[in-house]
């Protein structure tokens, strides 16, 4: 049996954790409501302007990587920085760069301008990220952990109902940029709120900084992801381009590994994997991202390309998978208490695979009812998938280390993300420019190769040529919904495989019984 030093919390920053637990939440919002907005917006972006940029499908998903790459590859850091300074000071500094940033976007006037603010945005969300949950795991007791990871996890749940809706509602109002500028005055709120309720903590031990190991991690996924992404605009993986690219990408992430291992102040200590029940908790967050962001990015165009829904009736669409999210995460603790970590993850995993099979099986007809329906399974089976995993990971390391376990989790899931738009979104562009390029022959060469780059870019010519491009529409639906279908049978792909990982390696007990008996083993390990 296991004791802790007392007392270990102060009283006073112990009867306001649940004030602090809703400062945190407020933070974490807005990094992820950044993403659920962006998601409504991509097709008014899209658009050409002067109602959006004109942006193309693979900036678009520059636009949303740019975020997520930049994001992923310092969470290391941000974390380590964390530890070393204090987290309330890298709280308070990550948002006011975040705020920056967020009015910068705002204001683009081209694609590249976006994508490049995008990263500042993405600079400022990697230190308040961490550093949420390392707060949280220094002002609630162990016993209390889980009910307050579950509580945190649902706020997610609450971000991806406020984001679409929000974002909607500020479309059919005002231009684009309002839904970058809508997070500065949460930026201001959740600064005051913090200044006045948050206490700062530290690791009493810090790790070094790694400086070579931030620029491999960014510079292996950057070239990675973009050789997946070309090889999707050119619909051609054989390319010599895209294939030296793509090397490239693994070879500077295996150096990365093997920098890493061998050095004695790594941003990723690879010791942590040995464990795998640790590795299984990762590979499970990693891999839901991976087939959500993927479907998340063509089911805004299914909405409102081939439905017509507006981008607020797209963002109320989203609402059963939000309140998925925000009914079971708090939740979910006590199905794993019951039946177990590896039977409740798996079981949301499977949830997962079928919801996103069924995505295979939509038309343009398809009542909407049924979309609800797989929304509201699908934010029940992430739910019951974020939860276990987190606790899983969070408790894995002594309380010190909790930023770099906020860190690692939080690279997984947008390591996980950012790759599966960027594979998703590749098989989306690719079977699309194969669908319609049969019907592209009456167009002038020039405009050929636009037309077939996406939907939008199809749907935009079809329009600017008035009534001779009307013959283009029925068969860019046809082949919108032909790639639809394919991609989300690769995402199920992707969940069934994240559902063998946890159904074999993570525990099927309790995760109390399991933390009293594995915490000395893993807290040597960390060391």
């Amino acid at each position: 049996m296991t004791t802790s030093p007392a007392p270990r919390i102060p009283e006073a920053v112990h009867r306001r954790r649940w004030a602090i637990l809703g400062v945190l939440m407020l933070s974490l919002l807005i990094v992820v409501l950044d993403n659920s907005i962006l998601n409504v917006a991509i097709k008014t972006i899209a658009t050409p302007a002067p109602t959006g940029l004109g942006a193309t499908q693979s900036e678009i998903e520059w636009a949303i990587n740019s975020y997520t790459l930049v994001f992923a590859g310092l969470l290391f850091t941000a974390g380590l920085i964390g530890d070393r300074l204090g987290r309330k000071k890298v709280l308070l500094g990550g948002l006011v760069v975040f705020g920056i940033g967020s009015a910068l976007a705002a204001e683009s006037g081209s694609p590249g301008q976006l994508i490049t603010y995008r990263a500042v945005m993405a600079l400022g969300a990697a230190f308040v990220m961490p550093a949420t949950l390392a707060v949280l795991m220094n002002v609630f007791e162990r016993s209390e952990q889980p009910k307050a990871i579950g509580i945190w996890a649902g706020g997610v749940g609450l971000a991806i109902a406020i984001g679409p809706i929000t974002g909607g509602a500020l479309l059919d109002h005002f231009w684009w940029g309002s839904v970058f500028l809508i997070n500065v005055p949460i930026v201001l709120v959740a600064l005051a709120l913090m200044v006045w309720l948050v206490p700062d903590s530290r690791d009493p031990r810090p790790g070094r900084l790694d400086p070579v190991g931030v620029v491999l991690s960014v510079l292996g996924l950057v070239l990675l992801v973009y050789g997946i992404i070309k090889g999707g605009e050119l619909a051609d993986f054989t390319d010599a381009k895209v294939l030296a690219t793509i090397i490239a990408g693994v070879v500077v992430l295996i150096g990365f590994v093997v920098y890493e291992k061998r050095s004695d102040h790594p941003s990723l200590d690879v010791t942590y994997f040995r464990n795998k029940v640790f590795s299984a908790a990762m590979a499970a967050i990693a891999l839901v991202f991976f087939a959500l962001m993927g479907v998340t990015f063509f089911g805004v165009f299914y909405t409102q390309s081939v439905r017509g829904y507006s981008p607020l009736e797209s963002g109320l669409l989203m609402l059963p998978l939000a309140a998925a999210q925000m009914i079971f995460a708090p939740r979910a603790r006590l199905l794993v208490d019951r039946f177990g970590n590896r039977a409740t993850t798996t079981a949301g995993m499977l949830l997962i695979a079928a919801t996103l099979a069924a995505f295979a099986g939509f038309e343009a007809d398809t009542p909407i009812w049924l979309l609800e329906v797989v929304f509201f399974l699908m934010g029940t089976g992430m739910a019951h998938i974020m939860t276990p995993t987190s606790v899983v990971i969070m408790q894995a390391l002594p309380r010190e280390k909790a930023g770099s376990a906020s860190a690692l989790s939080n690279t997984f899931r947008q390591v996980g993300g950012a790759l599966g738009i960027a594979v998703l979104g590749s098989v989306l562009a690719t079977s699309y420019r194969g669908g319609i390029e049969g019907s592209l022959g009456a167009l002038p060469p020039g405009l050929r190769d636009t037309a077939g780059e996406s939907i939008e870019a199809t749907l935009g010519i079809a329009e600017k040529l008035g009534p001779r491009g009307q013959a283009l529409v029925t068969p860019a639906y046809d082949a919108f919904l032909h790639a639809m279908h394919v991609t989300a049978l690769w995402g199920t792909g992707v969940a069934l495989v994240g559902a063998v990982v946890v159904a074999v390696f993570l525990p099927g007990r309790s995760p109390a019984a399991e933390a009293g008996e594995r915490e000395p083993e893993l807290i040597d390990t960390g060391d």
